[in-house]
């Protein structure tokens, strides 16, 4: 199976195409209520612009666009080939488009509401989605920076900590990373430290850029 990418955060962007003016907004989505409710906001906000053009994809099942008043063809669908070239899901986009005068034809409409949707992804940077097991594991103060180099050393992801009379530190980690880095934290505390599984979930991984 295909890994699957999500949009790591909501970014902006913004190019300008002979005068006219290309706003470009992008976010992670979960339901197509959240979606149409990205989607209202940006309407809301650039009230007076030309056009609001969107997409928005979830899962293999959902994909919705529209090209807002643009010729058919030339918006919404490019910004959705986009999300489907690059592999990414559960996202939405709002490209904006202030007219500047001049007609860009459909081609330069194509290519400028793609680069405008492609250009907001390389803002938000992409992220895996994949199974991690979250752990929980107890340390001296004195070991703290060390087990968190170790944690990142094994590609895993710092959740929470916790200050007490010791530390309790929440990770989660990738792959084999909970067998790897137990391995590593018994050399570094002579057997000190345990790892205590919290369970396993389907999250995404750290951002990667385009």
């Amino acid at each position: 199976m295909a890994v699957q990418r999500i949009p790591f955060s909501a970014a902006e962007s913004e190019f300008v195409e002979k005068r006219s003016r290309f706003i470009g907004q992008i976010w992670p989505v979960s339901t197509e209520e959240e979606a149409q409710a990205h989607i209202r906001a940006a309407k809301k906000k650039y009230h007076d612009a030309r056009h609001n053009c969107w997409c928005y994809l979830l899962g293999d099942n959902v994909l919705r666009y529209s090209d807002d008043g643009e010729p058919q063809g030339t918006a919404g669908q490019p910004m959705l080939n986009v999300f489907l070239r690059e592999g990414v899901s559960y996202v939405c986009c709002v490209v904006t488009r202030y007219f500047g005068g001049i007609l860009l034809g459909a081609g330069g409409l194509t290519r400028a509401y793609s680069k405008s949707a492609r250009d907001a992804l390389s803002a938000a940077g992409v992220s895996a989605m994949g199974l991690w097991e979250q752990v929980r594991l107890d340390c001296d103060y004195s070991l703290l920076e060390r087990v968190k180099l170790e944690i990142a050393a094994v590609g895993g992801l710092l959740d929470d900590i916790s200050y007490a009379a010791g530390v309790t530190v929440t990770a989660s980690l990738p792959d084999d990373g909970a067998l790897r880095l137990q391995q590593r934290l018994t050399e570094l505390s002579a057997g000190a430290i345990t790892l205590h599984s919290l369970g396993q979930s389907l999250r995404p991984g750290p951002r990667e850029e385009l």
